[in-house]
């Protein structure tokens, strides 16, 4: 049987993995270009990406330290238990987010 946390870093580390590569790329596409931005049409679109491609990435790293966390916690024996009220994460949930810290009565 797999073990969610593992796909679930897996799935987080790959893509950091592509999010990293498409950075570099649009930085990559920005030294190409015009670099005054004022007054280049293609100038804001650039920009904008690496900002969008920057927000996914800090989303991603995000994710990976709540799926670290999660591992920190089976080992310290409290995974699978809510940090707000203490009462067990419903299988479900933590199908669907292996990293949950709190039930679904708590994360509402």
């Amino acid at each position: 049987m797999s073990d969610p946390l593992e796909e679930e870093r897996a799935t987080v580390l790959a893509q950091i993995d592509a999010l990293t590569r498409e950075f570099d790329e649009v930085v990559a596409a920005s030294r190409a270009s015009n670099a005054d931005d004022e007054h280049d049409p293609e100038g804001a679109t650039i920009a904008f990406e690496r900002q969008q491609v920057v927000a996914l990435l800090d989303q991603a790293r995000q994710r990976l330290a709540d799926v670290e966390a999660a591992f920190a916690r089976r080992e310290a024996g409290t995974y699978g238990v809510c940090e707000t009220c203490g009462r067990p994460i419903a299988a479900e949930r933590l199908a669907a987010r292996p990293a949950a810290r709190t039930c679904i009565d708590c994360a509402r």
